[in-house]
């Protein structure tokens, strides 16, 4: 075999070992500064099933109170129900982890997410971090423009800029 041809072969087994390989998952990483103690901020934000009492896209949640991991919410949007589980509660530490349990790409372009929010006190305010790890709503190689990437970071981003948005709100009325 004349080196030119195993280098063609040595490159085409690489090529597509590349692209084989699936997604690359996506972070989402936002802050807000809310003018109340860590304590005010914390009484609206933790009841993990209570979302939709601030964040203006959950037009409804239903499920555990309880807020202990293995807890379930429902979460309805406008374009239909999202299903959570409650993966870790912190209420010294002022901080919760939750995942999505129920793929549901035609609701939300993502196949999967993990997220946290955690409240720090910076004097009288309170910083609230709300943070994801996802990937995109078709992880196959040729995703349709609705579940690609960008489709899911913009959807991502959204929801937590406005639930952030939706909690200052809330806490500062």
């Amino acid at each position: 075999m004349n080196l030119s041809r195993l280098f063609l072969i040595s490159f085409a087994i690489i090529s597509m070992g590349a692209y084989a390989h699936g997604p690359t998952p996506k972070k989402a990483d936002k802050s807000i500064i809310i003018n109340a103690s860590v304590d005010k901020v914390w009484a609206v934000v933790k009841d993990f099933n209570k979302i939709s009492d601030w964040h203006p896209d959950v037009l409804s949640s239903e499920g555990d109170s309880n807020n202990k991991s293995g807890d379930e919410r429902k979460l309805t949007l406008k374009s239909g129900v999202l299903t959570e589980g409650l993966d870790y509660f912190s209420e010294t530490d002022h901080e919760y982890n939750y995942r999505l349990s129920t793929e549901n790409t035609d609701v939300f372009p993502v196949s999967s997410y993990t997220t946290a929010i955690q409240l720090i006190a910076e004097g009288d305010k309170t910083k609230v971090k709300w943070k994801s790890r996802f990937y995109r709503g078709d992880t196959s190689n040729s995703p349709p423009e609705r579940l690609n990437d960008e489709a899911a970071v913009k959807a991502m981003n959204s929801f937590i800029m406005n639930g952030l948005e939706g909690l200052k709100e809330a806490v500062e009325k």
